[in-house]
């Protein structure tokens, strides 16, 4: 097997936005095989090898592992092989975001706030519900407290 052209990344460590795999991607047309001496070159993560095979087969070409056989979009064993790979790296997400979702949820329950701090304190926030049930424009609380007309909309909308 020989290739056309050789692509070199002098780009290291966990860097994914690398000029020459862009470059190389680019190039790609269909019908190309993009070959790599080992997967690790390529990619630095799954949901990296992931999006790249992906821009591959947008350009309808295929890939080709070298020292990974099992990486190879034109063998129908390959393409079973990196769908797995996919379907786990997405179970994987799913778990994190599951997890993620619940770790909050045991924060909130403690009374613990997400979000910037209030620009109002709690005797403040009722200042301005009282006020602008009197009557008080937006305009004025605003001036007189000192904080954007949209901040005293959120507090107390007009009804």
């Amino acid at each position: 097997m020989g290739c056309q052209k050789v692509c070199s990344e002098t780009a290291g460590g966990a860097k994914t936005d690398r000029r020459e795999l862009r470059l190389c991607i680019a190039s790609l047309a269909a019908g190309d095989v993009l070959v790599v001496v080992r997967l690790d070159r390529l990619a630095r993560s799954t949901r990296d090898l992931l999006n790249v095979l992906a821009e591959v087969t947008e350009r309808h070409a295929a890939f080709r592992s070298l020292s990974d056989a099992w990486a190879d979009t034109t063998t129908p064993h390959g393409r079973l092989m990196l769908t797995v790979l996919g379907g786990l790296a997405e179970f994987q997400r799913e778990l994190i975001k599951t997890r993620t979702g619940e770790g909050r949820a045991r924060t909130q329950a403690r009374g613990v706030k997400f979000g910037r701090k209030s620009v109002l304190a709690v005797d403040q926030r009722a200042y301005v519900a009282k006020l602008r049930a009197e009557g008080e424009s937006v305009r004025h609380i605003a001036r007189i407290m000192g904080v954007s007309k949209a901040t005293i909309s959120r507090i107390a909308p007009v009804s």
